[in-house]
């Protein structure tokens, strides 16, 4: 007898989170040498090397337990987001910060609302606890219909995800729309504003998420050091929320959720300036790369605030790109067949990706 019975039935049809393949397993499928990586929107520059030298210290004592209070990285962060300690929730990664918020807001009858398509793992943690996922289709510019979104929020409505840049178009939203949409949210609804590549946004107008936490009571905003700090391998992320919302969600996390060596490769990496300014030059200098030579091929991209690029393609690009050693990621599972996300990496990783497709349209494939 299997456990089928038993379990869940919100478990029992919850799709898991699919994540790009790695080098490894294409070069041993394929048996292939130098396979490249754009698919899961890392750091083509790798981390800082304070944090590396922060992490090799602070080998010697892991046998400890973390600061469970993560005390220097919350005074730190703090101090430079100029919000109170305890307005911090830290997690391994942000995605944790997700499932805190849909443990702590959601069960059975609830619902959460969200763009779609967007980042995969908003409807894994909302069916996760039993609640109702509500998707608004973007419009067609790709960007989220804010209002499209506000006219789905009912009584039913426990949480609302903005993914500011959207994971996997790469647009973003300005200030004004967000103001407006904001405004139009009910007191019994939290927001999320999910902003994970907010170090690599070049809008003028994007929006202050901090000051909507000032604001209004029931608002999160999400951050990683994942991205732009490039510590995807060591999964730490924080939320920056009301003081209210914060301790309900204090409560939910598991005690020692970051590791050791997570917090002290953060708190290395936020002084660290010069990385990260070169991460940002290194990404802006990609992006017009791609988005040039894409453009030469006949191909549509769109504008973008993230790290990543999106790109219109012939059906089955994403596979011969594989067999070539190049991995993206195929947008199918997003309902966007067609369209491939494309992380930006190094010059001579986006120049390959190029030549690659280049090689690829001259043999008819």
């Amino acid at each position: 007898m299997g456990l089928e019975g038993i379990i869940k039935p919100h478990i029992l049809g919850l799709e898991p989170y699919q994540p790009g393949k790695p080098v490894e397993e294409l070069e041993r499928e394929l048996g292939l040498e130098g396979c490249i990586k754009l698919a899961s929107n890392e750091s083509p520059i790798g981390p800082s090397p304070k944090a590396m030298a922060a992490v090799r210290e602070a080998l010697e004592g892991v046998h400890r337990y973390p600061d469970g209070a993560s005390f220097a990285l919350r005074e730190r962060l703090a101090s430079r987001l100029e919000v109170d300690p305890a307005q911090l929730v830290f997690g391994a990664g942000a995605d944790e910060i997700l499932e805190l918020l849909a443990k702590v807001l959601l069960g059975p009858g609830d619902e959460a609302v969200f763009a779609w398509p967007s980042f995969a793992m908003y409807p894994v943690v909302v069916q996760g606890m039993g609640a109702t996922s509500i998707r608004v289709p973007l419009t067609g510019d790709l960007t989220h219909d804010l209002a499209g979104m506000s006219a789905a929020v009912t009584d039913r409505t426990r949480l609302i995800f903005v993914c500011n840049p959207n994971n996997p178009t790469g647009t973003s939203v300005g200030s004004e729309a967000l103001d407006r949409f904001v405004e139009s949210l009910p007191e019994t609804a939290v927001l999320a504003i999910d902003e994970a590549y907010y170090e690599f946004v070049r809008r003028a107008d994007f929006p202050n998420s901090l000051e909507w936490v000032r604001r209004r009571p029931g608002t999160i905003a999400l951050r990683t050091f994942s991205k732009i700090f490039g510590l995807a391998g060591l999964r730490i992320g924080y939320g920056v929320a009301d003081l209210e919302l914060a301790s309900y969600l204090q409560r939910a996390r598991h005690p020692f959720n970051v590791s050791r060596l997570a917090e002290v490769a953060a708190l290395a990496a936020l002084d660290d300036v010069e990385h990260a300014e070169r991460a940002r030059s290194t990404n802006f200098e990609g992006i017009d790369y791609l988005r040039a030579e894409l453009g030469a091929l006949g191909m549509e991209t769109w504008p973008t605030d993230a790290n990543f690029l999106l790109a219109k393609v012939e059906a089955g690009t994403a596979e011969r790109l594989l067999r070539e050693g190049v991995i993206v990621r195929a947008l199918g599972g997003f309902g966007m067949p067609g369209h491939i996300r494309i992380s930006i990496g190094l010059p001579e990783e986006n120049e390959r990706l190029v030549k690659t497709l280049q090689k690829l349209r001259e043999d008819g494939l």
